[in-house]
């Protein structure tokens, strides 16, 4: 038997190029068991021979899935967004869904649109490191069923679960570490304030610096944009003047990048620990003392928890930490130069 030119096979036209009842096809094709091996391979003889596939996208609409997954990031080319998002797509592709990426910007608005136009899409489910601080336009999504779990930074004004790392911590670690090494004037260097993963940075700096007995001083600490223009003149007015900063905390690791371009014109380059590891950052002269995240374990977990709230899971929301290592290098070593 042949099909019609141009259409493509069913379930009937392999069943009866076999010569079987359109169950034992449904068997064979699902991998069930109760074909007897000589059927079985007939069945899979007609199969090759008419180009048979099964429609998988009608059988998920019919269970009300659609085998895709929406993840929002705010740079797709951040070293750090794209290991992360390596991470959630190797999830993905072992349970057999399509991974759908975007970045939001840094835009709370762009994150807005392109959520709302995954959820359009019919995703099963959202990953979303978010940019903004209200996210109540979900909220219609999570009723009708969408899975969404927010990972890097928690959602806003919304109760919903959470992938982190221990910001404050790691940022307490490292910035202990440069007391350690005898500095006393430690400057701050942040992202936006008003960002979660900001925030909580500068609180572990803060934290630090009251356990060591140090004033925290405003003066020391520049927060905002993270280009390499705002970063520079930042840097340049934490360690010029009469009493310069002697070391650095970076927040993140395109402002340690800022960093590491300006420093080779500063006379004396002062101390240097940064938040997040950088590709080759071993190989620096001195290599760079980080505070390492753990973008791979954010990025699994946060996919292996949206694929079990697609599978049913309805435990209340969940908020994950995961802790951070200090990485001794060399530029986090340096003692404070005298006589500057």
């Amino acid at each position: 038997m042949t099909t019609r030119p141009g259409a493509r096979p069913t379930m009937n036209d392999v069943a009866a190029a076999a010569g079987v009842g359109l169950k034992t096809v449904s068997r064979v094709v699902n991998d069930e068991p109760g074909v007897a091996a000589g059927t079985a391979e007939r069945v899979r003889a007609a199969i090759a021979a008419l180009g048979f596939s099964r429609n998988d996208s009608a059988r998920l609409l019919r269970q009300g899935r659609t085998a895709t997954l929406g993840l929002l990031l705010e740079d797709i080319a951040d070293p750090f967004s794209s290991v992360l998002g390596g991470a959630v797509e190797e999830i993905a592709r072992g349970r057999e869904s399509l991974l759908f990426t975007g970045s939001s910007g840094a835009e709370p608005q762009r994150e807005r649109e392109l959520a709302l136009a995954f959820c359009a899409r019919r995703v099963d489910g959202l990953v979303i490191v978010p940019t903004g601080t209200d996210h109540r336009y979900l909220l219609p999504e999570l009723a009708a069923g969408t899975a969404v779990v927010f990972v890097d930074r928690p959602a806003g004004r919304i109760e919903a679960d959470a992938v982190l790392t221990d910001n404050a911590g790691g940022a307490r670690a490292g910035t202990a570490h440069l007391i350690r090494h005898g500095h006393r004037r430690i400057g701050f260097l942040g992202d936006l304030p008003q960002l979660y993963t900001g925030a909580e940075r500068l609180r572990g700096y803060r934290e630090a610096l009251a356990d060591a007995g140090l004033r925290y001083d405003q003066r020391l600490v520049a927060t905002g944009r993270t280009d390499q223009a705002t970063v520079a003149a930042a840097l340049d007015r934490l360690v010029g003047g009469p009493d310069p900063a002697t070391a650095l905390f970076t927040g993140n690791n395109r402002i340690t990048l800022a960093v590491l371009r300006a420093l080779p014109r500063l006379p004396h380059p002062p101390a240097l620990v940064g938040f997040d590891d950088l590709e080759l950052a071993d190989l620096l002269s001195p290599g760079l003392t980080v505070v390492a995240q753990d973008p791979v374990g954010l990025g699994r977990i946060a996919a292996e928890l949206v694929f079990r709230r697609m599978d049913g899971d309805r435990e209340p929301p969940r908020r994950i930490e995961l802790p951070t290592v200090l990485l001794p290098r060399g530029s986090g070593e340096a003692a404070p130069r005298t006589g500057r």
